[in-house]
């Protein structure tokens, strides 16, 4: 294969992973209009619904999303990806009933639950080792892309909220925009999805089951709980929702809280978002040039430590009612420090230490579990903000990280450099 092409197919698939960053947090940004509108501005339970909708559609496309693919090939599940983004995306700005609009950014969670299991595994099987930590990292690296889009398109349609005019045109036009703006990358993302090649591992286990004349065997989701998987398994689910976990999404999902409780105002709040969007796309960057020279388990260690860290000051500045400049630092600070580290290595690290036969099922598994995560942190930040303050909440994912960071040390193995095949034999035996 060129390499020319290599790269064209990789970026392709991970199309998926700018969708869903865009996808994700788009919300963020259309959060303070959408509420007035909907007349939940003022209860709580109902914006945690409303942020939390598409994450549970998540799970259901993460759950189903290993065994489709593994039953019907890795392309087909992407392309199903890009129609359930396309649709999301214009009907969430359609609709003007709250359930309607949730139903539409539940189809769009679906999407992000297949393309979140399937795109880097998809990267992996088709790229080969001595690149496959950087091509992978290229999800990543999309994610926050579509992330820095969606908060770049929300700075630039929110109106001047101390304007009557501009106000009435956020609470009618500009949150519904904020979401049809998704279509373009969608419908692209759908259109080239139809020129990238079935992935080779899963045309490899087709012929296999052909030429025994049997039909293929998949694997189920009891094998994967098997005692050989037993480690592998485990390292999976706590890296999967330790990325969630660490706190730092909640950042681009509840930026207007965590920003006015700094002592900005709307309009600073987006400018500030916009900033953090910056450093998480170049610290990316970085990312793509030291996965492959610092190691999968050395930026994971880095990532526990110095959010750890970063949050545990964080959290004493809130606890002083320190605002200004030097609270959006400590967030950019965060942002960058997940960017090159947690962010990108979990993918990398998820797509390769299952084994052929079980890494559709055990993506998915995975990937469900990062989906719980993130809903359980999305849902719950809300009211753990509103009971412990700023300080406490932030306290808690510092306590959070430290203690992920000791799980790591002791069971995260390096796999930089090495075949899927030689990670199988070392992983698994």
């Amino acid at each position: 294969m060129k390499k020319s092409f290599l790269y064209f197919i990789c970026c392709v698939s991970a199309m998926g992973g700018l969708l869903f960053g865009y996808d994700w947090v788009v919300i963020g940004g259309a959060k303070p209009f959408y509420e007035l509108f909907f007349g939940i501005d003022a209860d709580p339970i109902m914006q945690g619904v409303a942020m939390s909708t598409a994450l549970v559609g998540c799970l259901i496309g993460a759950m189903v999303a290993g065994a489709l693919a593994d039953k019907y090939g890795r392309k087909p599940l992407l392309i199903t990806a890009a129609v359930l983004f396309t649709v999301s995306a214009i009907a969430t700005g359609l609709f003007n009933d709250f359930t309607l609009f949730n139903v539409a950014r539940f189809i769009g969670g679906i999407g992000i639950g297949v393309a979140s299991a399937l795109s880097p595994m998809y990267i992996a099987e088709v790229s080969p080792a001595n690149i496959r930590g950087r091509l992978v990292s290229l999800n990543q690296m999309t994610i926050v892309l579509g992330i820095l889009g969606a908060q770049v398109v929300n700075l630039l349609l929110a109106k001047d909220t101390g304007d009557a005019e501009g106000m009435a045109w956020n609470l009618e036009w500009g949150w519904r925009w904020m979401f049809w703006a998704e279509t373009v990358p969608a419908a692209a993302f759908l259109f080239m999805a139809f020129f990238i090649p079935e992935s080779p591992v899963y045309l490899a286990m087709k012929t296999a089951a052909t030429e025994s004349q049997h039909t293929q065997e998949q694997a189920e989701l009891g094998e994967l709980f098997q005692r050989k998987y037993g480690k592998v398994l485990l390292l999976g689910l706590v890296i999967a929702v330790f990325q969630q976990w660490c706190g730092t999404n909640v950042i681009f999902n509840y930026a207007q809280e965590i920003f006015v409780s700094a002592g900005y105002n709307v309009d600073g709040m987006f400018i500030n978002i916009v900033i953090t969007g910056i450093a998480n796309v170049v610290f990316t960057f970085v990312a793509l040039y030291t996965v492959e020279r610092w190691g999968r388990r050395t930026l994971m260690l880095i990532g526990a430590s110095g959010l750890g860290l970063i949050y545990l000051i964080l959290g004493t500045c809130y606890h002083f009612e320190v605002t200004g400049v030097f609270m959006v630092v400590l967030v950019v600070a965060a942002i960058s420090c997940y960017a090159m580290t947690l962010g990108p290595v979990t993918w990398v690290l998820l797509s390769e230490i299952f084994p052929d036969r079980v890494r559709g099922i055990a993506m998915a598994t995975c990937t469900f579990a990062l989906w719980v995560g993130c809903c359980t942190l999305t849902f719950s930040f809300p009211s753990m903000n509103a009971a412990l303050g700023s300080s406490g909440t932030f306290w808690i994912y510092s306590g959070i990280c430290i203690a992920a960071f000791v799980y790591l040390f002791r069971a995260c193995p390096e796999t930089k450099g090495k075949s899927l095949s030689e990670l199988e034999k070392e992983l698994t035996a």
